[in-house]
C-alpha cells in the first residue's frame, strides 16, 4: 500500500511496510540457507568447535549476514522507486558504502583467510565512501574546545573513519552467543528509529526499520536454537550501519546530542576498549589476539556452565542461549536512558560514567568468582 507521509511530501513506504519487506526477505533467505545447508556446509559452516570463542556443539552455517543484506537490497529497491530523491538515493548510497565492510567479512566467513586488520581496512574504506558520498562525518561532540578541532576536515574525517571501524569491530566482538549481537543491535535500531521520529528524519527512520526487520528475520533462526550464525559479514554490516546512522542523525539534526549515539553504543564500545586494555596492557599481546575472557564469555564459563553442566548437545545450545539475556539487560541499561535523554548532554554523560562503573564492577566480581547472587541460576 502506498501512502503519503509528512516528511517533505511525496509518496513513500510506511515504516511498518519497510519493516515487513525486510523481515520477509531476511526470514525466507535465512530459511533457505538453513534448509540447504548440507549442500554448502563445507564452505559456509563453522567447523571449529574448540576455539577459545567457540561455544556451539556442531558445525553451523555462519553466513547469516546474507539474508540481512538481501533484505536491505529489497528495501532499497522498493524505496528507490517510491521516493528516489528524499530517501531512495541516500539509502542506496548508504548500502553501497557498506559493501566493502560486508564483503570483507563475508569472504572471511567463507574462506577463513581475511585477517582482522584487512577487515578493519575494508570498513575504513567504507567509512571514507560514506563521508564522501553522504557527508557522514563527526563534526561535533558538544564540547566547544574539541568542536573547534573537528572543524578541520582532515581531523574530522580521520576520527570518523576510526569511530566507524571501531563500532563495526565492536559488534563483531560481542557476536559470541546465540541472539547476543542481533538483539542488542535491534534495541539500538529501535532507539534510532524513535529519536529519528522525534526530529523528523525520514532516512534514519527508513534505515532503522529496515535493519530491525532484516535482523529479526535472522534472529528467529539464531535464537535460541542456533541454526545459523551472524558471521563476520553480518556483524560488520550491522556495526557499520549502526555507526553511520548515529553519525548522520547527529549531523542532520542539531537538537540531537552528540553523546546520544555514544551512550546507545557504549556496551560494545567499552567492551572493545576494555579488551584492548586487557590484552595490550595486562597481557602484553596484540589487541586483535583472541581470548576467552570477554564479559559475555565469563558469564558463560562462570555461571551458565554450572547451571546447565551436561556436555549433551541440547544442554550446550541451552547454556549458549541463556548467556545472551544477561547482556541484553546490560545493553538496555544504556540504550534506554540514551533514548529518553537523547537531547540532554549532561544526563547522557552521567549515564556513560555510570555504565562504565557498572561494567568494571560486574567484570571484577565475575572474574573473581564472586558473581552477584541475582545472576546465579540454581539447578
Amino acid at each position: 500500500m502506498l501512502v503519503t507521509c509528512g516528511f517533505g511530501g511525496g509518496i513513500k513506504l510506511l515504516p511498518m511496510q519497510t519493516f515487513s519487506i525486510a523481515f520477509a526477505i531476511s526470514f525466507l533467505a535465512t530459511l533457505m540457507v538453513i534448509r540447504y545447508s548440507s549442500m554448502h556446509a563445507h564452505i559456509t559452516a563453522d567447523w571449529d568447535l574448540n576455539g577459545v570463542q567457540k561455544f556451539h556443539a556442531k558445525p553451523v552455517p555462519r553466513v547469516g549476514g546474507l539474508g540481512i543484506v538481501l533484505a536491505l537490497m529489497g528495501v532499497g529497491i522498493a524505496v528507490f522507486f517510491r521516493d528516489s530523491k528524499i530517501i531512495g538515493t541516500p539509502f542506496a548510497l548508504l548500502l553501497a558504502c557498506a559493501a566493502p565492510a560486508f564483503v570483507a567479512g563475508f569472504i572471511e566467513d567463507l574462506t577463513k583467510r581475511v585477517s582482522p586488520r584487512e577487515r578493519l581496512l575494508a570498513t575504513m574504506i567504507a567509512a571514507v565512501l560514506a563521508a564522501y558520498l553522504l557527508g557522514a562525518r563527526i563534526v561535533r561532540i558538544d564540547l566547544h574546545f574539541l568542536d573547534s578541532v573537528l572543524a578541520v576536515p582532515l581531523i574530522s574525517g580521520a576520527i570518523t573513519v576510526l569511530a566507524v571501524a571501531g563500532v563495526a569491530n565492536a559488534i563483531n566482538i560481542i557476536d559470541g552467543f546465540n541472539g547476543l549481537a542481533s538483539m542488542v543491535a535491534m534495541m539500538m535500531f529501535v532507539s534510532l528509529a524513535y529519536v529519528a521520529f522525534q526530529v523528523g528524519d525520514p532516512l534514519i527512520i527508513t534505515a532503522a526499520f529496515a535493519m530491525i526487520g532484516a535482523i529479526l528475520g535472522f534472529f528467529i533462526w539464531n535464537f535460541p536454537a542456533g541454526h545459523i550464525f551472524l558471521g563476520d559479514g553480518g556483524a560488520y554490516l550491522i556495526g557499520f550501519i549502526l555507526a553511520e546512522c548515529g553519525i548522520l542523525l547527529v549531523l542532520r539534526n542539531p537538537q540531537v546530542s552528540a553523546w546520544y549515539p555514544v551512550l546507545m553504543l557504549i556496551y560494545p564500545i567499552f567492551e572493545t576498549l576494555f579488551s584492548i586494555y586487557r590484552r595490550r596492557v595486562l597481557k602484553g599481546v596484540p589487541a586483535g589476539y583472541p581470548d576467552g575472557v570477554h564479559l559475555h564469555t565469563l558469564i558463560y564459563q562462570r555461571l551458565m556452565r554450572w547451571a546447565v553442566g551436561s556436555k549433551d548437545e541440547r544442554h550446550i545450545v541451552r547454556r549458549n542461549s541463556m548467556t545472551s539475556p544477561y547482556l541484553w539487560l546490560l545493553s538496555l541499561l544504556a540504550v534506554l536512558p540514551a533514548t529518553l535523554f537523547w537531547n540532554n548532554r549532561v544526563v547522557l554523560l552521567i549515564f556513560i560514567g555510570l555504565f562504565i562503573i557498572l561494567y568494571v564492577w560486574l567484570y571484577w566480581k565475575i572474574v573473581r568468582f564472586r558473581s552477584p547472587r541475582w545472576m546465579i541460576i540454581k539447578r
